[in-house]
C-alpha cells in the first residue's frame, strides 16, 4: 500500500448498510372489453404501418439489473472509503499506475472487512470505475473513451443517451443520484474557471480533450440536470475520408477544391448535427499552407491543418455580468491582424455584419457555417440576422451586400436513416432586380428506401455549368465539362 497517498490516522470505513429490497413488478391491469360494433357502415381501411411490439423483459435481464444495482451500492461504499483514506491533495501529482494500485489496495481491504466476494471481472470493473470517480468524470468516462459515440445526452441521473451512427440509443449507465451528477458537472466547469448553480443555472464549457460541453441544472431543469457533450474527434477527417463515407462524390470534391483554392467565399449550411463543422474542417485542407488564417468560435472545435493559424474563442460574462467577449469583438479585432482568410465557426447573430464586410473587403476565401435547411433558406437567415443586429438598411441593399460577399453555399443534412450527406452545392450569381440569383450545381438525388429504412440515392450534377468556370481556369483549375453533366439513376 502506498502510504503517501493515505491520510494520517484515517478512520476505519463504516460497514455497509442493508440493501433495500427491489420493488416488486406491478401486476398487469385487466384488459379492456372491446367496444360493441355500431350499425354504421364500416369505414375503408387506412394503410398504416403497425406500431412495433415491445417484448417483455426476460429473466436474465432482471438478474443483470439486480447485479448492477448491487455493484452500484458496493461502489458507493468504496467511494466513501476512498474519500476517508486517500490524501486528495497528494493524488493530483500521482501517476496513473500508482493511483490505480492504491485504489485497488484500499478496495480489497474494504471488501475483505465487509465480507464481500466479487469475481475477477467485477473487481476489475469496480476498480476502474473508482479510478474514474477520483480522476475522471465518473460514469461518463466510459462513453468518452468509446470512439463509436458521437454525442452524450444526459436527462437526469438515471437516463443517459448516446448517438451512434446518427441514431440515439439509451444506455444502461446511470448516476447514483442527482447529487452525484451535479458533482461531476461541478468538476467539469470548475476546471475551466466557470460555475453553475441556481443563480447561474446553465453553462458552456470545453473538456480537456476539446469536446463541447453544455449543462443546465435545477430548478430550470425540472427532472434533473441536463448535460449534452458533443465529442471531439481525435482523427481529422479529410475530403478523401468523407468521399469514402459517401458524404459527397469525387466530382463534388474536385469542384470544392477549386472553389476553396480560388478563394471563393463559402457558407456551410445545415441543421444541428448535420456535419457542418466536419465539412468546414475538410474544406480547410484545400487552403494553401502559406496563407494566414484566423478562426473565431464560441467553443474551439476547428482542427485546421495549416501552419499559420491563429485561434480565438469568445468568452461569456462573469458572475457580475461583465467581461464578456463576443464573436463580433473577436471578428473586429481579427480584421486588424492581417489575415488572408477568416473562418468563423458559426454565425448566429450580429457578427454577420462584420463577416460579410470582411468577405467584401479583401478577405476572399473566408468561410463560416449557419443553421438553415436549404441554400435559399440560408440567404433568408443572413437577412434576418442583419435585421436582428438593429441595422436599418433597405432590403435591396442587404441582399446586394449578401450577393457580393457570398459565392457558394454548401448544404449539409442529416437524413432520416442517420447518414450525413452534402445534399446541395449552390452558387450565388448576383442580383436579378430585388432578388438574389442562385443556381444549383450539384445535388443528392433521393430514389427510395430499402426495407431496413436506408436511403437509396446518388449524387449528380444539375447540368448547369459553374458561374465561376472562368475564374477556375485563370487560377489553374480548369475543371472538365463532364463533371457538370447529370448522372441518370441506375
Amino acid at each position: 500500500m502506498f502510504s503517501r497517498y493515505k491520510k494520517p490516522n484515517a478512520p476505519a470505513p463504516a460497514a455497509a448498510g442493508a440493501r433495500p429490497a427491489a420493488p416488486a413488478p406491478k401486476a398487469p391491469g385487466p384488459a379492456k372489453a372491446p367496444a360493441a360494433a355500431g350499425a354504421a357502415a364500416p369505414k375503408p381501411a387506412v394503410t398504416r404501418k403497425p406500431a412495433p411490439k415491445v417484448a417483455a423483459q426476460a429473466g436474465p435481464a432482471d438478474k443483470e439489473r439486480k447485479r448492477k444495482e448491487r455493484l452500484g451500492e458496493i461502489k458507493l461504499e468504496l467511494h466513501r472509503a476512498l474519500l476517508d483514506n486517500l490524501n486528495l491533495g497528494a493524488i493530483e501529482s500521482a501517476s496513473e499506475t500508482d493511483l490505480k494500485t492504491e485504489i485497488s489496495a484500499i478496495a480489497s481491504e474494504v471488501l475483505s472487512e465487509q465480507g464481500i466476494v466479487l469475481n475477477r471481472e467485477d473487481r476489475t470493473t469496480l476498480n476502474q470505475e473508482l479510478y474514474d470517480e477520483v480522476r475522471g468524470l465518473g460514469p461518463l468516462e466510459t462513453l468518452l473513451k468509446d470512439d463509436s459515440v458521437n454525442d452524450i445526452l444526459v436527462n437526469g441521473p438515471q437516463r443517459i443517451f448516446v448517438e451512434r451512427a446518427g441514431k440515439l440509443e439509451l444506455t444502461d449507465i446511470t448516476f447514483k443520484d442527482e447529487r452525484h451528477l451535479q458533482r461531476i458537472i461541478d468538476k467539469i466547469v470548475s476546471a475551466v474557471g466557470r460555475r453553475v448553480d441556481e443563480s447561474n443555472p446553465y453553462v458552456d464549457a470545453r473538456l480537456a480533450d476539446g469536446s463541447r460541453f453544455n449543462a443546465m441544472v435545477p430548478p430550470i431543469a425540472v427532472d434533473g440536470s441536463l448535460v449534452s457533450i458533443r465529442k471531439f474527434k481525435k482523427e481529422k477527417l479529410g475530403i478523401d475520408d468523407l468521399v469514402a463515407f459517401g458524404a459527397f462524390s469525387e466530382e463534388m470534391a474536385a469542384y470544392l477544391q477549386a472553389a476553396v483554392a480560388c478563394r471563393l467565399n463559402i457558407i456551410v449550411s445545415g441543421g444541428t448535427g448535420s456535419g457542418k463543422t466536419t465539412t468546414l474542417n475538410a474544406l480547410s485542407s484545400f487552403i494553401d499552407d502559406s496563407e494566414r488564417i484566423l478562426t473565431i468560435e464560441d467553443t474551439a472545435e476547428l482542427q485546421l491543418q495549416q501552419t499559420h493559424v491563429g485561434r480565438m474563442e469568445s468568452r461569456p460574462p462573469n458572475v457580475e455580468g461583465k467581461g464578456a467577449v463576443t464573436q463580433r469583438d473577436c471578428l473586429r479585432n481579427a480584421l486588424r491582424m492581417r489575415p488572408d482568410r477568416i473562418i468563423v465557426g458559426e454565425t448566429r447573430g450580429e457578427e454577420v455584419i462584420d463577416m460579410l464586410q470582411a468577405m467584401n473587403t479583401g478577405h476572399d476565401g473566408s468561410m463560416t457555417t449557419i443553421h438553415a435547411n436549404s441554400a435559399r433558406d440560408g440567404v433568408s437567415r443572413l437577412e434576418n440576422m442583419i435585421a436582428m443586429a438593429g441595422i436599418e438598411m433597405p432590403i435591396k441593399a442587404v441582399r446586394s451586400q449578401i450577393a457580393s460577399a457570398v459565392n457558394v453555399i454548401v448544404q449539409a443534412s442529416r437524413l432520416q436513416d442517420g447518414s450525413r450527406r452534402m445534399t446541395s452545392i449552390t452558387e450565388i450569381t448576383g442580383m436579378e432586380g430585388d432578388v438574389i440569383a442562385m443556381q444549383e450545381v450539384f445535388r443528392f438525388q433521393r430514389v427510395g428506401l430499402t426495407p431496413e429504412n436506408k436511403i437509396i440515392g446518388h449524387f449528380t450534377a444539375t447540368g448547369v455549368r459553374s458561374h465561376y468556370s472562368e475564374r477556375f481556369r485563370l487560377w489553374g483549375y480548369d475543371l472538365p465539362a463532364n463533371i457538370f453533366e447529370p448522372i441518370a439513376a441506375e
